[in-house]
């Protein structure tokens, strides 16, 4: 299971609450474009459509060696493969106030390529600070037991 693509921004804007796997409808050339790692996640997210789950605006570039495609649309939204009990769970998790689905990676399994999108609740700007801060004092403690092994 190779990673291709993580959106890092999912992970500090969104609590994360539950996690789902989901496979995806592609061309041709955005599958060679994606095992390339010629795509972005920054500013995507999964939206519901009558019964079907789409990702939306992620940008996968046009593979350069394709013939040129008059109609490519690099962010087009691209629809999720998720079973029928799975699709209505989330639509109902969805419609829940301050509940979205955010994309957090795109990842080969075997020979396929899967998304994983997690049900995310947006965080403050304090839980944000609480974060860094968190970070920073981690990241300070491992220097200094780095520095008192030596």
């Amino acid at each position: 299971m190779a990673n291709l693509i993580f959106n890092k921004r999912a992970i500090f804007d969104y609590t994360i609450l539950e996690k789902y796997e989901a496979g995806l409808v592609l061309s041709g050339q955005e599958v060679k474009s994606l095992k390339n790692s010629n795509a972005s996640l920054k500013e995507s997210f999964v939206t519901a459509h009558g019964q079907e789950l789409f990702l939306t605006n992620a940008y996968i570039n046009p593979y350069k060696n394709a013939k040129e495609n008059v109609f490519y649309s690099p962010t087009q939204p691209r629809k999720l493969l998720l079973r029928k009990a799975e699709i209505k769970h989330l639509i109902g998790k969805i419609q829940m106030r301050g509940l979205t689905l955010v994309p957090i990676k795109l990842y080969t399994k075997g020979r396929l390529i899967k998304l994983e999108f997690g049900l995310g609740k947006g965080k403050q700007k304090r839980d944000k600070r609480e974060q860094i801060k968190k970070r920073e004092t981690d990241r300070k403690i491992r220097r200094i037991m780095l520095s008192n092994d030596k």
